[in-house]
């Protein structure tokens, strides 16, 4: 399950907004980024991600809705960059010789006005790219940009910032908007800042749909109770599969990561540009490690947020997320259970289990209709709980809703979680689906996924099934992959940041660590104890992180330690309860 990485709500505590306590800025820093003034927003993921994260958040790599704006980061942002032109549109360079055969297509003129995405004022453009890239002169798509222009003198900036929160399936045009507000003045006005919605998603013509009620009416419980619950759960991603090949099979095969990876280079050659930075978030991690491989010439800097393991795409990547994200919740109800006299769902972890189940057992029962039809049912109430295992930021919302809805019978505040956090967004699944099963073939026994999946059940019953269902189309998908995911090369790169926290369930430490032996120039900062998907520009901040990534986009610093863990951060605080 990978999602987008999402915009956390603010939390209030003063311990949160004391920060931590960030790196040396260095001699040659003379001012030093320091942490934003005006406040940041935290990436979450939309995979399964949100997204990735979103990615559903890092990353669905990880889908769980879209970034939404505060109005307050709304009017910051649109005072930023209000009234500001765009000097970042010409023609590419040369394709390099290392780069593959067709791999780019001719530069196109960028043609940038002014728009508004998420409440933020910025600068848009299209561009029209090869549909497949062996056969650059026929068939177009049209991908959909933003930017927020470099502000800062002309002999100060330092080229374009291209950002992806990650998916695959998020949009990211606002994330241009995110970035600009949540880096360093001093640093991101020394870059065009520039956001894409990927091909198929949101803004990108086509957008990819394969089912558009897919998720509207009551749907089956994502734990099956029998075998045949589970054969009609089969069926749905039988028929889901069938919708993307009936409706877009021509999309279909040109819909992978590499293909997206081809799309940031046309982007990188239509800004005139030898050299492009990036920061990438949970699947656009991925993302950035697959350009970095086919591209490793064109890469000026680069940030990886919250990274996904590249050796295990994407079978093997979503089994390894049950088990954290297990531990994620369980974070979750520890949490709610030291806050007893708040939330009075139990004084223990055990006891606050019983009651989120509790819980979902009667929406089972008794799913909430609104006046257009099913509002919440118990596959509602997983999208929108689960989102915790994201960032504990979310803990207060959901603590109080399923507090309101088991002591009042209310469920006025769950609704609104869900339709804030939880409701699924159909284009989001469709591209999510799209792209990790295109890019590596996947078990196409069902007799396997029903093993595994019983399997992580007794250890990991949190996410088995939901995580089990959400990639079950894979499973029958009519483009078959190679066998095996790209292998990552990371020979020759410049040095690369690497952002992770040790507990994010999205993508996982231990596979974040395996794809940073693949990259001998990175450096990665790992914060201690950190849970959150997606760890720079949260929100709150955590004014160590934002230290290391103001710097290394500021000037290439990067932690000067030996081994896989070159400097360390520490987590933040969790959040206080809800009053």
């Amino acid at each position: 399950m990978w999602l987008p990485v999402r915009v956390p709500r603010a939390s209030a505590s003063p311990e949160h907004r004391a920060g931590a306590v960030g790196p040396d800025p260095g001699p040659d820093r003379p001012q030093g980024p320091q942490a934003a003034p005006h406040g940041t927003v935290h990436p979450a993921g939309c995979g399964k991600m949100a997204v990735m994260p979103s990615p559903r958040s890092l990353g669905r790599a990880f889908p769980r809705g879209t970034v939404t704006l505060t109005a307050a980061f709304s009017c910051a942002v649109a005072v930023l960059v209000a009234g500001c032109t765009s000097t970042a549109s010409g023609t590419g360079s040369p394709p390099s010789p290392r780069a593959p055969a067709a791999a780019s297509a001719p530069a196109s003129r960028l043609d940038w006005h002014p728009c508004t995405v998420g409440g933020a004022a910025l600068q848009c453009a299209t561009l029209a790219v090869p549909l497949d890239y062996r056969h650059p002169a026929g068939r177009k798509i049209t991908l959909a940009l933003s930017m927020v222009p470099a502000t800062a003198p002309p002999d100060q900036r330092q080229g374009d910032l291209l950002v992806n929160p990650g998916g695959p399936g998020a949009s990211g045009r606002v994330w241009a908007a995110v970035a600009a507000y949540g880096l360093d003045h001093s640093v991101s006005s020394e870059y065009n800042i520039i956001g894409f919605d990927p091909r198929g998603v949101g803004a990108s013509v086509p957008a990819l749909s394969c089912d558009p009620s897919f998720f509207a009416g009551v749907r089956p419980d994502y734990i099956p109770a029998s075998k045949a619950a589970e054969q009609v759960l089969i069926g749905r991603a039988k028929a889901y599969a069938a919708g993307c090949e009936r409706r877009f099979g021509w999309l279909l095969p040109f819909m992978t990561t590499q293909d997206s990876t081809r799309d940031m280079d046309s982007i990188r050659a239509a800004l005139g540009q030898q050299k492009i930075s990036y920061l990438g978030y949970s699947w656009g991690t991925y993302l950035g490690q697959v350009y970095a491989t086919m591209f490793g010439n064109r890469v000026r800097r680069m940030v990886l947020d919250s990274t996904v393991d590249p050796r295990g795409a994407w079978y093997a990547d979503n089994l390894a997320q049950d088990r954290p994200w297990e531990a994620r919740i369980q974070a979750f109800f520890s949490w709610v259970a030291a806050h007893a006299g708040v939330y009075r769902l139990g004084t223990t972890r055990a006891q606050v289990q019983q009651a989120w189940y509790r819980a979902r057992a009667q929406l089972a029962a008794h799913p909430i209709h609104g006046p257009s039809g099913l509002i919440t049912g118990p596959d509602e109430f997983d999208d929108t709980m689960l989102q915790g295992g994201y960032t504990n930021s979310y803990w207060p919302g959901l603590a109080a809703a399923l507090a309101a809805y088991l002591h009042t019978g209310s469920a006025e505040a769950m609704i609104n979680e869900y339709r804030a956090f939880g409701r699924q967004n159909e284009n989001e699944f469709a591209v999510y689906s799209a792209v990790e099963c295109s890019d590596v073939n996947w078990p196409r026994n069902w007799a396997k996924w029903d093993a595994d999946a019983r399997r992580v059940d007794r250890t990991a019953p949190v996410m088995a099934w939901y995580n089990t269902w959400f990639d079950a189309p894979c499973a029958f998908w009519p483009v078959h992959g190679p066998a095996r995911p790209l292998a990552i090369r990371g020979a020759g790169l410049p040095p690369i940041l690497m952002i992770q926290g040790t507990l994010d369930a999205a993508t996982p430490y231990q596979g974040a660590q395996a794809a940073h032996k693949l990259l001998p120039s990175a450096r990665m900062v790992v914060v201690e104890g950190g849970g959150n998907h997606g760890q720079s520009l949260s929100q709150p901040a955590n004014l160590c992180v934002n230290n290391y990534l103001n710097a290394y986009l500021a000037n290439g610093a990067v932690p000067p330690g030996a081994g896989l863990v070159n400097a360390t951060c520490r987590a933040l605080p969790d959040p206080s309860p809800n009053p």
